[in-house]
């Protein structure tokens, strides 16, 4: 056996003879594994044995010290000892002491890493007492454990009161019990009325959930006036308030969620036909229209069925294939392709020292992963009644998009104890554990401040080489099958993508500032894709940390979308500023444990040709990301307050903006993309609105045709926004037509169905491409109190070469911020001009609404 060390090598014997290597280090008692000097001098077990005869009083002791610092690879097998204490690597003392004598082994076990030990088992098991408790709370909603000794008590009574509820059924289930000398005939009596409630219990909590299940799958309510609520509304929200029970868990609703109907291919074709007339000719349109029609006679029946009998099956026909085919099967990069960003609190940095911002966004992050863990955040309820699936939740951490030759997959495991951090081209492992608790904020940045304070050089290869995140999949995938698949590469990937998720330290100072034009441009330019190498795309998401105490996200796309993204950083910002808070000083609050021992580095052996490797991936994504024009435009003119008084849509009215302003910037309308949810029902995920439309396209050229009266032009606006309205709704509801058409594709695939139809839809450029970022879905700051402590939002890249990518958020009631992305290589783009046309259509809108007011007035 041999243990690997820089130290020099000696032979020290072992009990059944032989000899075992181990390292000399240079002073006692270092670091690794140490020896007695006595022990140096015995270089065979011939001469120890001699010792031994000639002084049998005398022990020749071996001591080695096994410290908690070691590296997994020279100390593997003691590995799964020390995790149990959550801090595998993080205590300098000594873990325990053998010593090898003639007699046998002398075993030391020390008393600090017992009460680690025992603290970690308490925490442990405690945690999965709460997991096993709320798991059956969720597993027996919208009924409760105490409801069950309620029937039972229920039955017993009617029993002794010589009434039969069962019909009978108590008596037949005591006559199949066996006849036993331990049982008398009053105790099968009571077995039997406990084995008849605990049934009818069930089957009421089964009654339950499928009358839920049903009133779950009306959406009538969807489609009604805002403010006028129907009878039949109003009664359905009593049932269902009704049958919800009280403080439901994340998951409470999951089984009582519908799932997502297939539409009919006749509505489908129907309006995808109506979406595209605005963008064809006549002649162009005649076309399609017959190549919709034949595919609607001739394949699309088969399709369909299989289709169908896929939505009995599968929880939600459209998600797996959506994940798989529109993300994991990718081989282009995923930075700026498919990753998005999210920016910090627009006007406020509650402190500018680094390692402590960090530390306290950290510690909440940890705060919400327990809640989340356990099923304890709140779930998230339309009209604070409707269920939202919540299954995408399960993976924001502990979470890996992990490479694959032909597709990648999405690796989660279990919670995990550490977190790694980069900064200046090193990586850290950081414990979050201690004693079985969390590491306090202060502990936080005291790791992170040690981490800051390390001047040591990146190994060779290191400094770029998360840029293998960053470049295309094929070489990603097989450079980690090649390089990373053994020795000490493997063990440092493996703490990366196994870590809770990932922390950049950055050494650039970003964050909106009112003051430089382009602040925000750059901050979401660093936050999307940063220097290429900063940031482990693969990861469900990285936190950025700047030096100047601004913070970001970004996320990989596979796992989830924006909004779950978005419900824990609301969460943390709101912890980190309203619980948590900061000194005077700007440190992070409590004591600062300094017997702490400090972040383990990251140890690699990266040869020339990985680093070539790294090299090309780099080179691939500094290309994209130098391409990326970004403007952020923050829109103060006036907000959602003024959008409501003109009883419109605030999303419509801001996407018939973007089609005013997409005509003004290209001179033609596109095909147009806007997300919708469809989490109503189970493992929902996204939708596509169409939103260029016959009705928007009519208001746009009314507005720029200078004989058109301000009166028509609202007609004509609120005709569109209307429409918009009502496609808004049929996409959350599981009317729309993209992911079906997705799906009919799909299955024509794995059916070796030709499809000229279906090729022409999935080819069609989305030349304008949007999204809405939610706000206040967890309401834990109160704007209108707090009117600076609001989030800037996020966005994402340009979906098409010559096209826009739009992001906005409607920050309470008088301001919108747009993120607007698009390439320096197309000669029709330009994202800053683009954001003065929305600016300047937002204004000529509200001048509609403006002139009619004064209208009125003067009558």
């Amino acid at each position: 056996m041999r243990i690997q060390s820089s130290s020099r090598w000696c032979p020290v014997t072992e009990r059944k003879g032989g000899s075992i290597l181990l390292p000399v280090p240079e002073e006692s008692r270092f670091k690794g594994i140490g020896v007695t000097h006595r022990a140096q001098r015995q270089h065979t077990h011939r001469e120890s044995s001699a010792l031994v005869q000639r002084n049998s009083t005398v022990r020749n002791q071996i001591h080695c010290l096994l410290l908690f610092h070691f590296s997994k690879l020279e100390f593997n097998r003691f590995s799964r000892v020390f995790d149990v204490t959550g801090m595998a690597e993080a205590h300098q003392a000594v873990g325990f002491q053998f010593t090898v004598t003639p007699d046998g082994i002398d075993l030391h076990l020390s008393r600090e890493v017992l009460k680690h030990i025992y603290l970690s088992g308490v925490t442990s098991w405690r945690k999965r007492a709460i997991r096993f408790k709320n798991g059956i709370l969720t597993g027996v909603y919208p009924a409760s454990p105490s409801s069950l000794l309620i029937v039972v008590i229920a039955i017993m009574s009617t029993i002794y009161a010589r009434i039969d509820p069962s019909l009978g059924m108590i008596d037949t289930i005591k006559r199949t019990m066996s006849v036993s000398g331990y049982m008398t005939v009053q105790t099968q009596t009571v077995l039997s009325a406990i084995l008849f409630s605990t049934g009818l219990w069930l089957s009421l909590i089964l009654m339950l959930r499928y009358t839920l299940k049903a009133l779950l799958s009306y959406h009538a309510w969807i489609f009604e006036s805002h403010g006028k609520i129907s009878f039949c509304t109003k009664l359905w929200l009593s049932l269902v308030k009704m049958l919800s029970g009280r403080r439901p868990l994340l998951y409470s609703f999951q089984t009582s969620l519908p799932r997502l109907p297939v539409p009919s291919v006749d509505d489908t074709i129907t309006r995808y036909l109506e979406s595209v007339r605005p963008l064809l000719d006549d002649e162009q349109y005649n076309q399609m229209e017959v190549v919709a029609n034949d595919f609607k006679k001739d394949q699309a029946p088969k399709l369909q069925k299989y289709l169908i009998l896929k939505s009995w099956w599968a929880t939600n026909y459209v998600s797996d294939w959506w994940e798989e085919y529109i993300y994991l099967r990718g081989r282009s990069p995923i930075m700026v392709n498919s990753n998005f960003y999210a920016m910090d609190l627009l006007y406020v940095t509650p402190t500018h020292r680094q390692a402590a911002r960090a530390g306290n966004v950290v510690h909440a992050m940890l705060q919400y992963r327990r809640k989340l863990e356990r099923g304890e955040h709140a779930p998230l309820r339309a009209l604070g009644v409707v269920p939202m699936c919540s299954s995408q939740m399960e993976r924001m951490f502990n979470t890996t998009r992990i490479p694959g030759i032909e597709t990648d997959f999405v690796q989660h495991l279990s919670d995990r104890k550490h977190l790694v951090v980069y900064h200046k081209g090193r990586f850290f492992k950081v414990w979050l554990y201690y004693g079985g608790r969390h590491l306090w904020p202060s502990e936080l940045e005291t790791q992170f401040q040690r981490i800051l304070d390390d001047t040591t050089e990146p190994q060779p290869g290191e400094l770029k080489l998360a840029a293998l995140t960053a470049g295309n999949r094929v070489p990603w995938a097989r450079a980690r099958l090649k390089y990373f698949s053994q020795g000490v590469n493997k063990t440092s990937l493996e703490a990366i993508e196994t870590s809770a998720f990932f922390l950049s330290l950055d050494d650039e100072v970003h964050g909106y500032d009112p003051d430089k034009l382009r602040s925000l441009d750059l901050y979401a330019k660093s936050l999307l894709h940063g220097k290429c190498y900063d940031r482990w795309f693969d990861k469900s998401f990285t936190l950025i940390a700047y030096k100047n105490g601004k913070l970001g996200v970004n996320a990989e796309h596979s796992w989830a979308d924006a909004p779950i993204i978005g419900h824990m950083w609301e969460y943390v910002l709101a912890t980190d500023c309203f619980h948590l808070g900061y000194t005077e000083e700007g440190h992070c609050k409590g004591d600062i444990n300094k017997g702490l021992p400090p972040p383990t580095k990251l140890q690699w052996d990266i040869p020339l040709e990985c680093q070539e490797v790294i090299e090309e991936s780099y080179m691939v994504a500094k290309v994209i990301a130098d391409d990326v024009d970004f403007h952020g435009c923050l829109f103060d003119e006036f907000g959602k307050g003024l959008i409501k008084k003109s009883r419109t849509s605030p999303d419509a009215f801001i996407q018939l903006a973007l089609q005013l302003a997409q005509f003004r910037d290209k001179g033609e309308f596109c095909l147009t993309y806007e997300a919708s949810m469809t989490r109503m029902f189970r493992e929902g995920r996204t939708e596509t609105v169409r939103s260029c439309t016959s009705e928007s396209t009519a208001f746009v050229r009314a507005m720029e045709d200078k004989n058109t009266m301000s009166a028509q032009r609202l007609d004509l606006f609120r005709k569109a926004a209307d429409k918009h309205q009502n496609m808004y709704r049929l996409a959350m509801t599981g009317s729309g037509i993209d992911r079906h058409l997705f799906c009919l594709y799909i299955m024509s695939k794995y059916l070796s169905i030709n499809s000229p139809f279906l090729k022409q839809v999935l080819s069609e450029p989305w030349r304008l491409s949007t999204s809405q970022t939610p706000q206040q879905q967890l309401n834990m700051v109160d704007i209108k109190k707090f009117p600076r402590y609001v989030g800037a939002g996020g966005g994402f890249g340009p979906v098409a070469d010559d096209g826009y990518g739009v992001s906005y958020i409607i920050i309470g009631e008088n301001l919108i911020t747009f993120h607007i992305s698009s390439k320096f290589s197309s000669p029709e783009t330009d994202s800053y001009r683009f954001g003065q046309n929305i600016r300047q259509a937002m204004l000529d809108i509200r001048a509609l609404f403006d002139q009619k007011d004064k209208k009125e007035k003067e009558m």
